[in-house]
């Protein structure tokens, strides 16, 4: 029987980090007491009009500069409509004929079989990137069998960054993900943050036979974590394959994926298209941007937005940061990725090589191998590390002097973990862990061993 191909498309929301909403001057805070920070337009008031926040639009061009993208200098806002709750106007005004941004592209590595000197590099196309306003929340009270709303979200500012269907696996969907993540939080075009609904991915994913058109897709909806997505992902492809293998039918249907239960529950048929009657926005004019060579002489430089002045300021991308490192410190490509995987752990590093004479190339093993591993083992952030970087580097200096010896440095740095506020040298001292380095020294204590133990040294020589 002929391999079944799964095939994995993503659609990712990117909440933007800004101080107010995409079109209304309401502030945006995570967690702020339910219906705080509702302005009239939020709440859909009849008679209030949209005005399009600046920092939202830079961010969406940064973004899609970062991604290899085609910046449109002429984007268009659209109504896209549908009835929920938590949506007051009873439509969402997006970008759908004419986005910010287009065919673009992201690159991101994997490792094989789970072997991190094995890393592959891949590419996704990003079919566009979109500026729509998120919706409110919902929340379900079943003890009382009602629905409360809280419309804080409502209308937050959101990039929809759009993948074509490139990928073949959870793994592959998950580091593309962790990927963009990095860059958006690069960029702080987004904070990314998973688990404040900051980033939502929904999955589309479908199998096939070699030569044969695509499946029917299934979407899984508000995947919240980068574990999760993988999880996701593989269970629906291994679901679709039985499915059909026993002579069923996919439905082309919206799920949810169930954490606890790991695996993908149904929640709704698949609207179409046609369902959401498009239309344009009658509010808002074409977004007009402009590059260094369409921008009119007369034109006031802070009322317009400039691609090019964009483009010049952008950051270094995590990927030109990790080639840096590896050039720079001499370490393994793999253990770049590592590095910049864990937030704050690359600056950690490099904070620790600038304060010992340890070659970068033995700092990082200490790093990944006892650091990372004990902060993975406690569930702690690097931030929230109790050995900081100057507390190991000091330890490593005593190793790299021959103070020490390694055996020594791992107990000094098992009791540095208790954060008892003692320096590697008193723990050195308290515990009498020093090497020694004076012949006579080490002659007196051989000899008093000897002195004290004198039956057993004659039983030994006689033996």
């Amino acid at each position: 029987l002929a391999p079944w191909i799964p095939v994995v498309g993503l659609e990712i929301h990117a909440q933007i980090s800004s101080n107010s909403k995409l079109f209304s001057g309401s502030q945006v805070q995570f967690a702020a007491p339910p219906n705080s920070l509702v302005s009239f337009f939020d709440a859909s008031l009849p008679g209030t009009l949209p005005v399009l926040n600046r920092r939202c639009v830079e961010a969406a061009v940064m973004t899609g500069l970062a991604l290899n993208c085609s910046i449109n200098k002429k984007s268009l806002f659209d109504r896209k409509h549908y009835f929920y709750a938590d949506l007051p106007a009873g439509y969402q005004i997006t970008q759908q004929r004419v986005p910010i941004a287009v065919n673009g592209s992201l690159s991101y590595s994997l490792c094989i079989d789970n072997r991190m000197s094995q890393m592959v590099t891949k590419t996704v196309r990003i079919k566009q990137i979109q500026l729509e306003q998120d919706s409110g929340k919902s929340l379900h009270d079943d003890t009382r069998c009602q629905t409360l709303v809280d419309l804080n979200r409502a209308g937050v500012g959101l990039m929809e960054v759009v993948m074509e269907p490139d990928m073949c696996c959870g793994e592959e969907a998950a580091a593309a993900v962790r990927e963009l993540q990095l860059i958006l939080q690069t960029l702080g075009s987004s904070q990314a943050v998973m688990a404040e609904g900051q980033l939502r991915v929904d999955a589309n994913v479908s199998v096939h036979h070699p030569g044969e058109p695509y499946g029917v897709r299934t979407e899984v909806k508000n995947i919240n974590s980068i574990r999760f997505l993988a999880k996701a992902v593989d269970y629906e492809i291994q679901r679709q394959i039985e499915e059909l293998e026993n002579g069923g039918t996919i439905l082309n249907e919206t799920r949810a994926f169930d954490s606890k239960l790991g695996c993908t529950v149904p929640m709704r048929d698949k609207e179409g298209k046609q369902d959401y009657r498009f239309m344009p926005e009658p509010n808002l004019p074409p977004l007009i941007l402009y590059d260094t060579k369409s921008l009119p002489a007369n034109m006031n430089h802070q009322q317009v937005i400039n691609i090019d002045w964009i483009q010049e300021r952008l950051p270094d991308l995590p990927s030109v940061k990790r080639e840096k490192l590896v050039e720079q410190y001499g370490i393994l490509p793999e253990h770049s990725f590592t590095l910049l995987n864990e937030d704050g752990l690359a600056e950690f590093f490099e904070s620790v090589v600038k304060q010992t004479q340890m070659k970068p190339k033995k700092v990082i093993g200490w790093i990944l191998n006892d650091l990372l591993s004990y902060l993975k083992q406690h569930s702690l952030t690097v931030k929230e590390s109790p050995v900081s970087s100057i507390l190991l580097a000091d330890l490593l200096n005593l190793l790299e002097k021959k103070e020490i010896s390694s055996t020594a440095a791992k107990r000094v740095l098992a009791e540095l973990w208790k954060g008892e506020g003692k320096t590697p040298l008193e723990i050195v001292k308290e515990q009498k862990l020093e090497l020694l380095q004076d012949q006579k020294e080490l002659e007196q204590i051989c000899q008093a061993v000897i002195d004290g133990q004198e039956n057993e040294v004659i039983m030994m020589v006689l033996g």
